[in-house]
């Protein structure tokens, strides 16, 4: 086995197709996961040791049902997050998509992701299907508060309440048992039906809807291409599949085109 630092061959290769189809593509759309964001230091949600729901039942702090009936309990959890993730900076892989772009190489990044990286990084056409933590609602009255103000929102008990009618304000994030936002989704599927070639970034393309937009792109006969570490049900649909670190993987392709 070659030293961490050596690149190996099968690897090089495999870059340096995937900016080729970059190159021949009219059309390339990014769809991102969580891993894309775990070299910036935010776990993801399943991997066993280390995920996010490792120790915590998502059903019991990230559903709306929990929300609604215990907000205390949810905002124990999310509050933390929503402080972690506002002072988290996007790494290597979030700025390579935002160059592809800026180069007029990338139409756009659908991202289940809610850390707001891709547009800290600088990417603008940015699809945030779970929504994002940049602002919270009021449930009642839809007053809307950005990250930054949340702090004197909360209550004794630690419940972020509306400054205008005390009623409970949520994160604009797309929880349990919640549905995606037609919008949104919408926008997703029409980036994804009409791609030449979908880079599938950083996602297990397990959790449906969002799992199912490769099979737009491949329907209308484009190409999809897979950086992600861990098996995918698209792997054997892949024009070209790597499954190593990402936030130096995907720079090698931006490096790698002419």
């Amino acid at each position: 086995m070659p030293p961490a630092s050596v690149t190996p061959a099968s690897t090089r290769s495999a870059v340096f197709r995937l900016a080729e189809l970059i190159q021949e593509s009219d059309c390339t759309v990014a769809l991102t996961g969580a891993g894309i964001s775990v070299p910036s230091g935010i776990p993801d949600f399943r991997t066993p040791g280390t995920g996010i729901w490792e120790n915590v039942d998502p059903i019991e702090v990230a559903h709306i049902d929990a929300f609604r009936r215990d907000p205390v309990r949810f905002w124990s959890f999310y509050r933390p997050r929503l402080h972690s993730l506002g002072g988290i900076e996007p790494n290597p892989a979030h700025h390579a998509l935002a160059e592809l772009e800026r180069r007029g190489l990338l139409a756009g990044v659908i991202t289940q992701n809610i850390d707001m990286l891709h547009t800290k990084a600088g990417s603008e056409a940015v699809v945030e299907v779970h929504g994002s933590i940049r602002s919270a609602s009021c449930q009642a009255c839809d007053s809307r508060y950005e990250l930054a103000a949340m702090d004197s929102l909360f209550d004794e008990e630690g419940v972020a309440v509306c400054a205008a009618c005390t009623s409970l304000v949520k994160p604009d994030v797309v929880l349990f048992g919640e549905h995606l936002r037609a919008e949104e989704m919408a926008h997703a599927e029409a980036l994804a039906a009409r791609a030449d070639l979908l880079l599938c970034v950083g996602s297990s393309l397990e959790v449906y809807p969002v799992a199912g937009l490769p099979s737009l792109t491949m329907a209308r006969g484009g190409a999809v291409a897979i950086l992600t570490q861990g098996p995918t049900p698209y792997d054997g649909d892949a024009r070209v599949r790597l499954d190593g670190d990402v936030a130096r993987e995907l720079p090698g392709v931006v490096d790698a085109l002419h």
